[in-house]
């Protein structure tokens, strides 16, 4: 961690990550992407809300489906110019960067506000464009910032914290851009500022189109200030020469991520996510008024609780993953994002007739809609939960000096996966299925893709195990968790108790764990497939085979060398009685082939459980004396390479242990 990150921690206390708004190192950051956020839902649903219900004043203009053209005007920079701007954002300082987009917005904002004040559908496709650039720039410099600035526990934090103030702006972006266009639609202005918004404007412009202009160009003017602020942040490759093609640069960004496979399939995950998002934000406005029976207000109460819900599972995010990058709540997003999808489809089956458009008063009277409100809650809430840790994911697995160039290619990937929402719901539309049939398609589909996305990468399935079984099963303790190496190589070795060892340990760690597991649990279909895909090492006595024993070895020392931690149980099996078998050979073995510090591990609380074995004339089976609820995981001090003996080990690991087994 750079020197100054380190402090910057150190400062924080590692408190609540609220602590973390009244810094400067992240404070003026947040509030500028904040700031922009808002501004671009004030825009898009001030546009969209206009030509939707008062398509009349837009000539060419086709209201069903503007929503989705609107969206996919604003995410085709991405495709265009997202490879560029990552390669900006890894050469400049980013605090510079801010400042020039955020004055950028100023200008785009006076073309948005003029294209209001004339009801100009082409300046107002123009500035929806051109707002995209300018979250096109903004997003590599955004998620490249905060792991500069940010140490490795804050960045689940910071992101959660990000990621609930976007959409916390675009809860209040949605609220100011409604009630403007609210204006507009009934020319329900009145008093001295309305008669004078009115005399300025050309004949026949409602006062609401003033004031949608003027606003947007308000919160550019506020978010350029809050951009000055922004302490520097030095570039990772100033030496870098950017190449201005942005096919052949998309391309080669697309193949940097490649060479990640885990970041890379984290970048079609998050992207994923982009694709649901998209298709359920677009329809908001068609589903209020065709579906809900309900006038534009509606629409403003939907998006608050789709915003709130994901404002909601980012923050839980900290909590729950205890201030690490815990990609086991991946699955349970994707979970939660289907279930509620596919619900909200019957909901809106299961609505009373109405013969108006509804108020809001009129719409949270009626039961049925409640539950409606509840699915966009819960479905946004999971989603939360299953982009926070793959976003840390991709930034703390990220090579600084490309960063940049990475959200970059995620944001690329983003942009194609909304287009092809947008032309999803524009053909599922044409076709004939309504919005409610367009939800259940794209929950269905979520289970496809993220079965497939499992299949490739099983760590994330490991983690969603080990994280529900330490957050149902179990209360896990922690000592000196600290001691486990952050960051390089080291072999771990544990007392071994249950079944689940390697699970309450994998779920404990704050980064992945090459376990050596017997050769055995790798027949078993289901186990022994997940365990092959996390690339766990078969390991087996030298009696039954000898080359697949130096075989393990070879592999432990080849993966130390690329700096990961293993970790062995050196008893070689469970324990029958409680007490500790003797230890082998084989950590010394591994030392052999590659010196490594070794921290010795004990568990506590398991023996006894369901998960452990019990000895009985010789015979073993397994025994059921209710599942234990308390457990502790206690780490040791590393033990340098040439320190180590089988004994001194032993003798650790019986001491941390201590007297409960």
């Amino acid at each position: 961690m750079p020197v100054a990150q380190r402090a910057a921690s150190e400062a924080s206390g590692h408190g609540s990550q609220f602590a973390l708004l009244r810094q400067r190192r992240f404070a003026p950051f947040f509030w500028t992407q904040f700031l922009g956020a808002m501004n671009d839902n004030v825009f898009k649903i001030g546009f969209t809300s206009l030509v939707t219900y008062q398509a009349a004043r837009f000539s060419g203009v086709d209201p069903k489906t503007v929503a989705f053209l609107i969206s996919a005007i604003f995410i085709a920079p991405f495709v265009l110019f997202s490879a560029t701007s990552g390669q900006i954002a890894d050469k400049f300082d980013k605090a510079v960067l801010t400042r020039w987009v955020k004055t950028f917005e100023i200008a785009v904002m006076l073309i948005g506000a003029t294209g209001f004040w004339m009801h100009s559908a082409p300046l107002l496709y123009l500035c929806t464009f051109l707002m995209g650039v300018h979250s096109t720039v903004f997003g590599p410099i955004k998620y490249a910032y905060l792991p500069q600035k940010l140490a490795d526990d804050e960045l689940v934090g910071g992101n959660g914290l990000v990621e609930m103030g976007t959409f916390v702006a675009i809860l209040v972006g949605t609220i100011m851009g409604g009630l403007m266009a609210g204006i507009g639609a009934s020319g329900a202005a009145s008093g001295v500022a309305s008669n004078a918004a009115s005399a300025m404007l050309p004949a026949g412009t409602p006062a609401g189109a003033w004031w949608l202009g003027g606003l947007c160009i308000a919160i550019a003017l506020i978010g350029r200030v809050a951009s000055a602020f922004v302490p520097p942040c030095a570039p990772p490759q100033p030496e870098l020469r950017i190449n201005w093609n942005p096919f052949s640069e998309t391309w080669r960004n697309l193949r940097l991520a490649h060479g990640n496979r885990t970041v890379f399939l984290s970048l079609l995950g998050i992207s994923w996510l982009w694709f649901v998002g998209a298709t359920f934000l677009a329809s908001f406005f068609n589903f209020a008024k065709d579906v809900l029976s309900a006038d534009p207000d509606v629409v403003t109460l939907l998006l608050a609780m789709f915003s709130l819900g994901i404002g909601t599972g980012s923050m839980l995010c900290e909590r729950l993953s205890r201030g690490r990058i815990e990609i086991g709540l991946v699955p349970l997003g994707s979970i939660g994002m289907s279930v509620f999808g596919i619900d909200l489809f019957f909901a809106s089956h299961a609505l009373p007739a109405a013969s108006h458009l509804l108020s809001v008063g009129e719409f949270v009277r009626t039961l049925a809609h409640w539950r409606v409100l509840a699915d966009l809650f819960l479905l946004a809430m999971f989603g939360g939960f299953y982009s926070v840790p793959l976003y840390a994911l991709i930034q703390s697995r990220s090579a600084p000096s490309h960063r940049a160039r990475i959200i970059a290619a995620n944001n690329i990937l983003n942009s194609l996966f909304m287009i092809v929402s947008a032309l999803m719901a524009m053909a599922l539309t044409a076709a004939g299925v309504g919005i409610a049939g367009i939800f259940l398609t794209t929950a269905l589909l979520n289970i496809v893709v993220a079965a497939y996305i499992y299949t490739l990468v099983p760590e994330f399935l490991l983690r969603f195990m080990a994280w529900v079984l330490v957050h149902t099963v179990y209360r896990v303790r922690l000592v000196h968790a600290e001691r486990i190496p952050a960051k390089g190589a080291a072999v771990l070795v544990c007392n071994h108790v249950s079944y689940v060892d390697a699970v309450v340990i994998m779920a404990e760690s704050p980064r992945p764990i090459r376990f050596v597991m017997d050769h055995q649990i790798f027949r078993s279909p289901l186990v022994g497939w997940l365990f092959r895909h996390a690339k766990a090492i078969p390991i087996a006595p030298a009696h039954e085979d000898a080359a697949l024993l130096a075989a393990a070895y070879e592999r432990c020392a080849a993966t130390l060398a690329d700096g990961e931690l293993v970790c062995i149980f050196p008893e070689g099996k469970l324990t029958k009685t409680g007490e500790m078998n003797p230890f082998r050979h084989g950590v010394t073995e591994i030392l052999k082939r590659y010196p490594a510090p070794v921290v010795p591990m004990a568990l506590r609380g398991l023996w006894g459980s369901a998960f452990s074995r019990h000895g009985a004339s010789g015979q073993e089976r397994p025994v059921r004396r209710g599942l234990t609820s308390r457990l502790t995981l206690a780490v040791g001090e590393p033990v340098a390479p040439e320190d180590v003996t089988v004994d001194e080990l032993q003798r650790k690991v019986t001491e941390l242990r201590g007297a409960r087994r």
